[in-house]
């Protein structure tokens, strides 16, 4: 057994925690970086990130002070900080003892046969429906002309971080970035175990730098903005 393996308590989770973080370079999981560090291994912000939670959540899971994470969120911090079977059964012991919740069932979207009826009917409006993690789930004609240029266009995080058409199809693309970040850090953290936004935030932290610096921040709500 590790020399650092804690007693079971919530400061136990905390050491646990910061000894597996600490041990990981931004290389092993899988980021890129210039600057000079001036500790070893990830940063809290880049845990969070990569797991696809907001930063203050993880400080309190850190800290000992979160006290019902989920078998999600736990699993999204086991594959951030690439845990063997022996150390995810560890952090499971530590952060949900006997008697906590369990996995919660994933959410299903359907878009209504109204709303769909309803989008159809505008023949000179692009309209489009989203999801909770900003999944396009229906589109009009006119909207699928509109998004042409991006290849798919299935999310819209995943558009202005991933796809170059996003730079010429908005007027503002940073503030465009900002106010998604800021859209999906409300819903993460009104349900920060839910499957999807830690996919989403887990691929999207590792493919783009930006959106990692973005979602480490604590944002307030930014106002609306046109295309």
């Amino acid at each position: 057994m590790d020399n650092d393996t804690p007693p079971d308590t919530a400061e136990g989770l905390g050491q646990f925690l910061r000894a597996r973080r600490e041990r990981l370079s931004p290389t092993d999981a899988g980021l890129t970086h210039t600057r000079r560090r001036r500790v070893p291994g990830l940063r809290r912000d880049e845990v969070a990130a990569l797991a696809g939670v907001s930063s203050s959540y993880y400080m309190r899971l850190e800290q000992g002070r979160e006290l019902a994470p989920s078998r999600r969120v736990l699993d999204a911090v086991a594959r951030v900080l690439q845990l063997g079977e022996e150390d995810v059964r560890r952090l499971y012991r530590l952060a949900q003892p006997a008697g906590r919740r369990t996995k919660s069932p994933a959410r299903v979207e359907r878009v209504l046969p109204h709303l769909r009826q309803l989008i159809d009917s505008w023949t000179k409006t692009p309209a489009f429906i989203i999801g909770h993690a900003q999944d396009i789930l229906a589109t009009n004609p006119l909207a699928d002309a509109l998004y042409a240029d991006f290849a798919p266009h299935d999310n819209v995080l995943r558009m202005l971080f991933l796809d170059p058409a996003a730079r010429a199809f908005y007027r503002s693309p940073e503030r465009a970035k900002t106010r998604a970040v800021a859209d999906l850090q409300q819903s993460a953290a009104s349900t920060p175990d839910d499957p999807r936004i830690l996919e989403l935030v887990g691929e999207l932290s590792v493919r783009n730098s930006e959106f990692r610096t973005l979602w480490a921040r604590e944002y307030t709500r930014v106002p609306p903005l046109t295309r």
